[in-house]
């Protein structure tokens, strides 16, 4: 009994670590596809991009830049015990989560009414706009879940350490999804 709360102190950075190397490891995939693209692109001007990117991609940069102070001030709620505030502002996250999902097939929609491609075709720079951004909606989903998971985890009445853990999992994971799409936007508008 007396060491419960060690091992469960060990459990929980163990799983901490897994998500800092899925982390690494998405940042070490994007890095990869942006590498591509540049190589892809280099020294060949009609390899470009060769379009304009839609308005709405500006939209869905400050929807996620307000989910990730929504996921801030949960996480500040739980830290003072306002268990009521994290579960609105946990709402919040969630709901700009599937806003920006939302927004981002709009993007795509305009993308397309463009011209621009879904298949790859002789310039498929443009294509890989939709594998950038793609694969980004994949972990956006990841992240609500991750954000729904907390929030759920709230309703069961786990412990405060519990509680502490899941939203600080959930917050590493969904800052790290902002970051990641501020990074492929300002990389998309640099070559646009």
């Amino acid at each position: 009994m007396g060491n419960a709360p060690f091992e469960d102190r060990q459990n929980l950075k163990a799983r901490k670590f897994l998500m800092w190397l899925f982390i690494i490891s998405s940042f070490m995939m994007f890095a990869a596809l942006t590498s591509g693209y540049i190589v892809y692109t280099a020294g060949n001007a009609a390899r470009g991009l060769k379009i304009i990117l839609p308005k709405a991609f500006q939209f869905s940069t400050l929807i996620i830049i307000a989910s990730s102070f929504t996921m801030f001030l949960a996480s500040k709620a739980a830290r003072k015990l306002d268990y009521s505030k994290q579960n609105t502002y946990l709402w919040f996250t969630i709901l700009l989560g599937l806003g920006f999902f939302a927004n981002q097939f709009y993007c795509w929609s305009l993308l397309f009414n463009m011209g621009v491609p879904f298949a790859f075709n002789q310039n498929a720079s443009q294509s890989f706009i939709y594998v950038f951004t793609g694969i980004h909606l994949t972990h956006i989903l990841l992240g609500v879940g991750f954000v729904a998971y907390s929030l759920r985890s709230r309703r069961k009445n786990i412990s405060q350490a519990h509680n502490l853990y899941r939203l600080e999992i959930s917050s590493l994971f969904w800052h790290f999804i902002d970051i990641l799409w501020i990074y492929l936007y300002v990389f998309l508008l640099l070559n646009q």
